[in-house]
């Protein structure tokens, strides 16, 4: 919703994936959310705690999606119903979008489809996100492309 939580946790794993398959040249990542409600302030402190505990690293600053990432962006992932319905919307309102628009949880090994906000939580809550999007990642960089 606001690209502090889940969307860059999702990023900073796929990023660091991609780097340590030595295939980041083939990808673009980025994240953004659906609101505007946190341009420009980095991840929440809980988010950078749990990715740090896992040895990366982001300096993300949230930033609302754009026409553009529909444009150029091959795969918009999201978390929940409501970002996949929101993001189907704003789609639907840009010409020659390109942007295939899934549930990252759609990848999930474990099928769990819906990737919980955890900013009303705890730290475990930020760990969950965290083992989700590691699955998930790994599981849709090994899908053909």
């Amino acid at each position: 919703i606001g690209n502090i939580c889940r969307s860059p946790i999702a990023e900073a794993v796929f990023r660091k994936l991609v780097t340590d398959e030595k295939v980041e040249h083939k990808w673009r990542t980025d994240s953004a959310a659906v609101s505007d409600w946190n341009v420009g302030r980095s991840p929440d402190s809980r988010a950078l705690s749990c990715l740090r505990n896992h040895g990366i690293e982001t300096a993300h600053k949230a930033r609302q999606v754009t026409k553009e990432d529909f444009q150029t962006f091959d795969y918009i992932l999201c978390m929940d119903e409501s970002n996949l319905r929101d993001l189907n919307r704003k789609s639907n309102q840009v010409k020659d979008c390109k942007a295939k628009i899934e549930l990252l949880g759609s990848y999930d090994p474990q099928k769990q489809l819906i990737i919980e906000d955890p900013y009303y939580g705890n730290e475990k809550d930020f760990e969950t996100v965290y083992e989700q999007c590691l699955r998930c990642c790994k599981a849709f960089l090994e899908k053909p492309h």
